[in-house]
């Protein structure tokens, strides 16, 4: 068994006047234990210690599940507390040092920015479908959709409405002059508006009627009341009484 007795008789110190730790997670003791290994002269022996170090580093630092990546991981941890000086035959090669200057990869994001925030980056994709189309009328259904969504964005953060001119004027700068239509029809026909039936009727109203709709009527089957069915047994019942 391996003996690290040593530690026991270590003078108190001061943290201010100890050595930086190369990993918190691990403790001063598993750094003190390493710097130890580093001065064992038989190499037989110091392979044994440090074998020994790192099922000692696991169980301080636990992973779920022992996998040969953890396993791995945990070499490297003691390689970079020896400042890659540790000189041993480990199951892995010895890391290279410039793993700890190296950089995580820059997470890449749209660079583009949304020309109206107020609309969101969904109502620039749709445009794009929509300048994309061939067919006219597929495109101008497409134009009258982004309409009735862009009206609709408008007045969830705003309480006045916003004209058609400015919807059909935001829809061709969005698209760049490629997509258009009669502005006269769109008024005619409102078809940026949601329709009044969708627009008006509450949804737990709109329940209560379809309950009503499906209610059996009162001319079919039998009617109970409070006192239980109508029949000639309780009508003979309250004559008696």
């Amino acid at each position: 068994m391996v003996n690290f007795a040593f530690l026991t008789h270590s003078k108190m110190e001061y943290n201010t006047r100890r050595d930086h730790l190369k990993l918190r997670e691990y403790g001063r003791n598993v750094q003190q234990m390493t710097e130890y290994l580093m001065k064992i002269e038989d190499r037989e022996k110091r392979n044994s210690y440090a074998s020994t170090l790192v099922e000692l580093m696991k169980h301080i630092n636990p992973n779920v599940g022992d996998t040969l990546e953890y396993d791995q991981k945990v070499w490297d941890d003691l390689y970079i507390i020896s400042n890659f000086e540790l000189d041993v035959d480990g199951p892995y090669p010895k890391p290279d040092p410039a793993i700890l200057q190296r950089k995580p990869d820059k997470v890449l994001y749209h660079s583009n920015e949304i020309k109206y925030r107020h609309y969101g980056r969904s109502i620039e994709i749709l445009v794009d479908q929509a300048v994309a189309l061939e067919d006219p009328e597929e495109k101008e259904a497409a134009i009258v959709t982004i309409g009735k969504l862009m009206k609709s964005f408008y007045q969830t953060w705003n309480r006045e409405s916003i004209e058609d001119e400015q919807v059909l004027k935001t829809i061709r700068s969005l698209s760049k002059n490629q997509l258009s239509i009669d502005l006269e029809k769109i008024k005619e026909g409102r078809l940026f508006d949601m329709l009044k039936r969708d627009r008006d009727i509450d949804p737990g109203q709109a329940q209560n009627q379809t309950l009503t709709q499906n209610r059996p009527r009162s001319g079919g089957g039998r009617q109970f009341h409070k006192g239980g069915p109508r029949n000639a047994n309780n009508k003979n019942r309250r004559r008696r009484n």
